[in-house]
């Protein structure tokens, strides 16, 4: 990737549109302090995607656009197009095909920056990536500022670090690893709050759960107390009515009971009234009778706790007596158990006082009998012994002969049904002998191979073949890619140049420069002649235009000798007085010529130089922006011309490509199918000399 121009518009000092060409070599850049050399450097910079407005030299970002000056009024945008030569396709990514790559960075007052790569709108971190991976970028080491040299000298090892991965090409690597390590840590946090959204919807589901729960036991439970009500409520009807029905026959009865009732009242009132009278007496013998009673009453009280006294002592004297009765009788039958375990001792005592004098001589005689039984069980294991080796020796001698008989009977089988396997083997090899064919099989041997050498003489044809097609369709391929990418850089070039050349202003209409055709080489004379009058148009609506007016033959005519500009330049109407004063002379005449011109006339040369009939002259320096636009549109005009040529030659190598691959992939079906016909054919083959190895 290399650096081929820079389009400065509006950026600090540069407010005219200025463009900045880096040639082939050493391009550089000299003047005064305060010219704009540094606002150059931070043009590049700033395209190439710095974010940091202290870097600029600048209070914020908004001041890199042109504040104004008392004679020119500020700009509210301004942009930076860098422009890179990518034909040695050494770009990264998708940008890899790129002939020319346009990075373009655009700022307007109180919106921000956008930026472009190719026309089409992309990221920061899209621009700073792709310088990145070309080793540059904005802070890149390759963009060396005063006092840079001794910074990376001085500087520690991360730094030289970076200068070096940089240097290496592998920046845009870690810049994209570390992107992808934000990309992968953002995505662990969502991981974690979706995490922690899945357990809190997880308890708001079985909360709502148990509620939906709730609230159908609820409905249930509602729907249930409303029919049992319901019910309830037709029954306490019901019983309502017979209620009311009872109510009314026990009204009528309580009337009749009213009326009894009240005549039983008149009565009882009757009858209280004799009793009142009768009453005074009888509560003083009321009076009397309870205070006799109270008194029988704690008398009788005083009895009963005198009885209850009693019935305790008593029941203590029971407990007592039934103690001692059972303690009486423990101890009789302790008594009892020791009268007997005495009687007991003294009985043994006795027995062994007798037992102790007849021991002595029992004791004599068993000693005898031991020491003889000893001696005998002595000689009885000698003699048991001896058996039980004879018996060993014996038992070993049986078992060796009783194997020997078992293997010598299981060879002598062995040997039998070999004798009869091979009489057999025999037999059935001289029956088959004499049904094999000898002289068939040679000749299938001798058929097989017939077969198989000329498949394999086709299937090493159909090899040569598809090789050809391959080669042939290879050798193909590489011009049609050719012819392909010739057309895409036609097409691209005259899209860029379309692009350059359209009118800023959408709708706006087309300059007189799209409708002129110059004469190669003398762009740059037409370029001085009219200079930013191209870009007026002709439409009468446009604020500044081109108008045809008549009185062409009243204009002064040029020096003798001078070649009028219009007979190199096919132009609209209204250009051809303009074109007529102005002629087209060599450099060394013009100064001597400029004398001879009258009002309105100009000379210029084909290098650009131009003498106007007042005096104003301008030398041929450098290439100018009109020059350069009539550069472009006689290139786009060429293009234009060129292109059918190109893309009919792109389609036939295509053609021709396509016809070769298709009979190269013909070619290899055939391969195949012969190597599908060989694959039995051998194994035919190899069969038929098994059969004939066989016999």
């Amino acid at each position: 990737m290399k650096l081929t121009r820079l389009r400065l518009a509006g950026f600090k000092t540069f407010v005219d549109p200025t463009e900045v060409i880096v040639a082939d070599g050493l391009t550089g850049i000299v003047g005064p302090n305060g010219c704009g050399k540094s606002n150059l450097v931070e043009a590049l910079r700033w395209v190439m995607g710095e974010s940091s407005h202290r870097a600029l030299r600048a209070a914020d970002m908004e001041e890199v656009i042109f504040a104004g000056t008392t004679a020119r009024p500020s700009r509210n945008h301004a942009e930076v197009v860098l422009a890179i030569d990518n034909r040695a396709g050494t770009a990264p990514g998708p940008f890899a095909g790129e002939d020319e790559i346009e990075v373009s960075r655009r700022i307007e007052r109180d919106k921000g920056s956008t930026y472009r790569i190719n026309g089409r709108e992309a990221r920061a971190r899209d621009v700073q990536l792709l310088f990145a991976d070309a080793a540059s970028g904005a802070r890149s080491a390759g963009l060396v500022h005063q006092g840079q040299i001794g910074e990376i000298i001085a500087a520690k090892p991360e730094a030289r670090r970076r200068v070096l991965e940089e240097a290496a090409g592998i920046a845009g690597l870690h810049a994209r690893r570390h992107e992808a390590e934000l990309k992968l840590a953002a995505a662990e946090q969502n991981l974690d709050r979706v995490e922690d959204l899945a357990a809190q919807l997880q308890q708001q589901i079985d909360g709502l759960k148990r509620q939906a729960r709730q609230a159908t036991r609820y409905r249930q439970i509602s729907a249930e107390i409303r029919r049992l009500e319901s019910a309830l409520a037709r029954r306490a009807h019901v019983e309502a009515a017979a209620a009311a029905a009872s109510a009314g026959e026990a009204t009528d009865l309580a009337a009749r009971a009213v009326a009894d009732r009240t005549a039983d009242e008149r009565a009882a009132a009757r009858a209280e009234a004799e009793a009142a009278q009768a009453l005074p007496p009888l509560r003083d013998g009321a009076a009397a009778a309870a205070a006799a009673l109270e008194r029988l009453r704690r008398e009788g009280q005083e009895l009963d706790r005198e009885e209850a006294r009693a019935r305790s002592r008593l029941a203590e004297l029971k407990q007592r007596a039934a103690q001692l009765e059972g303690d009486l009788g423990r101890e009789q039958a302790l008594a009892r158990d020791a009268a007997e375990t005495l009687a007991r001792l003294a009985a043994e005592v006795d027995g062994l006082s007798r037992a102790d004098k007849d021991a002595e001589a029992v004791r004599a005689e068993a000693a005898r009998r031991h020491e003889l039984a000893s001696a005998k069980a002595t000689e009885v294991e000698r003699a048991l012994t001896a058996a039980a080796a004879a018996l060993a020796e014996h038992t070993a001698r049986r078992t060796a002969l009783a194997r020997n008989r078992d293997e010598t009977a299981a060879r002598s089988s062995r040997l039998a049904e070999s004798r009869r396997r091979l009489v057999g083997e025999r037999e059935t090899a001289e029956r088959a002998l004499a049904e094999i064919d000898i002289a068939g099989l040679d000749a299938a041997v001798a058929a097989t191979g017939a077969a198989l050498a000329a498949a394999e003489e086709a299937l090493v044809a159909a090899e040569a073949e598809a090789a050809r097609c391959r080669a042939a369709a290879a050798a193909l391929s590489g011009p049609a890619t050719e012819a392909e990418a010739a057309l895409r850089r036609r097409e691209v070039e005259r899209d860029t140049l379309a692009k350059l050349l359209r009118p800023a202003t959408a709708g706006a209409a087309e300059p007189v420069s799209a409708a002129l055709r110059v004469s190669r080489g003398y762009e740059a004379a037409l370029a001085a002649a009219l200079g930013d009058d191209l870009e007026a148009p002709t439409d009468p609506a446009a604020p500044a235009h081109w108008l045809e007016l008549a009185g062409a033959d009243v204009d002064p005519v040029l020096p003798e000798g001078v070649e009028p500009l219009a007979a190199v330049v096919k132009a609209p109407a209204a250009l051809a007085r303009r074109l007529a004063q102005v002629g087209v002379v060599a450099r060394e005449a013009g100064p001597r010529l400029q004398g001879a011109l009258r009002s309105g006339q100009r000379l210029v040369s084909r290098e650009g130089d131009l003498w106007r009939w007042d005096g104003y002259t301008v030398l041929a320096t450098a290439e100018t922006a009109a020059a350069r636009r009539l550069v472009e549109r006689a290139r786009l005009a060429e293009i234009e011309d060129g292109l059918e040529a190109v893309r009919a030659a792109a389609l036939a190598a295509r053609s021709q490509s396509a016809e070769a691959e298709a009979a190269a992939k013909a070619a290899v079906e055939a391969e195949r199918a012969a190597r599908e016909r060989l694959r039995p054919l051998r194994q035919e083959a190899e069969a038929a000399r098994q059969r004939h190895a066989e016999a």
